[in-house]
């Protein structure tokens, strides 16, 4: 199975969220390269109908909240296509709302799928690609993943998870021959900001109204106007997939770019500011 794999496609790609949106892009330039994708999504028959149907596509039902249909959707795989080379955990959503201003049910949900889900997923697939010794795991991230705002706190909070996990599979799977990285996507132009995808707070505190309401009231402008171009991500990911020293993250967009170094900016200000008190607390030499 292996071997006619290896001849038949350039590489099996397993793609969460692939039903619609970044999800179903990525899966059409995966295609479109020549490689087989098992595409992963809540309903088989939406994968299908968005990607058609075809020898090197393998849908598979998965809601990445449930461990045991994680484990079996990689079975899946592994039995169509012999392997697993890039893993893509794609699957996710949004919540626009203050900190204060995020219920309990709405913070909840979103870990389990923005954070615990990717786990799911990343353990089930692990042991092939560690089997290997090859493969690359692809988390995506956001640019709140980098920098956190206001509205979009406890949102941030999943992405910067994710960061933190995968800088840790970073050190963990490279002496494997395993890659790890971490996508972080600025504003693209997909439904991210419908309620498809973004839950927005229903508790609105007036307080926040400079700040979070403001966001609130920028996303509905910026819905469908947003700079990134979906269609070139995906390529983008095709590119990061191929390359043989790929890095542990990759910006995408300049939204994204100017966040970062802006922040950077912040974060080297601050800290020489604050250096003396920071140096104080070591024991005395």
């Amino acid at each position: 199975m292996n071997n006619v794999t290896k001849q038949q496609f350039k590489r099996v790609w397993f793609i969460t969220g692939a039903s619609r949106g970044l999800g179903a892009l990525i899966a059409q330039a995966a295609l479109a390269d020549g490689n087989a994708v098992v595409a992963a999504g809540r309903k088989v028959g939406a994968i299908v109908e968005r990607l058609g149907e075809s020898a090197a596509l393998l849908p598979v039902a998965l809601d990445v909240t449930d461990e045991a249909q994680a484990k079996a959707a990689v079975a899946a795989a592994v039995e169509k296509f012999g392997r697993i080379d890039v893993l893509v955990n794609n699957a996710g959503f949004g919540l626009l709302a203050a900190v204060e201003e995020s219920s309990d049910a709405d913070v909840r949900r979103m870990y389990d799928t923005n954070v615990f889900g990717l786990l799911n997923v990343t353990r089930a697939v692990l042991p092939v690609m560690r089997k290997q010794r090859s493969g690359h795991v692809i988390n995506m991230s956001s640019i709140g993943g980098y920098r956190a705002a206001a509205g979009f706190g406890v949102y941030s909070s999943t992405k910067f998870a994710v960061e933190g996990i995968t800088e840790s599979l970073h050190a963990e799977l490279k002496p494997l021959g395993i890659h790890a990285t971490v996508v972080e996507p600025g504003y693209f132009r997909t439904d991210f900001l419908d309620a498809s995808s973004l839950v927005v707070g229903k508790d609105i505190i007036d307080d926040y109204d400079d700040t979070s309401g403001n966001v609130r009231r920028f996303a509905v402008g910026m819905n469908h106007n947003q700079p990134g171009d979906p269609e070139k991500l995906a390529t983008a990911l095709v590119t990061l997939a191929d390359a043989q020293t790929p890095p542990l993250r990759l910006p995408l967009g300049t939204d994204t770019l100017k966040a970062i170094a802006d922040k950077n900016a912040y974060v080297t200000a601050e800290t020489e500011a604050w250096k003396a008190l920071s140096q104080s607390t070591d024991f005395a030499v």
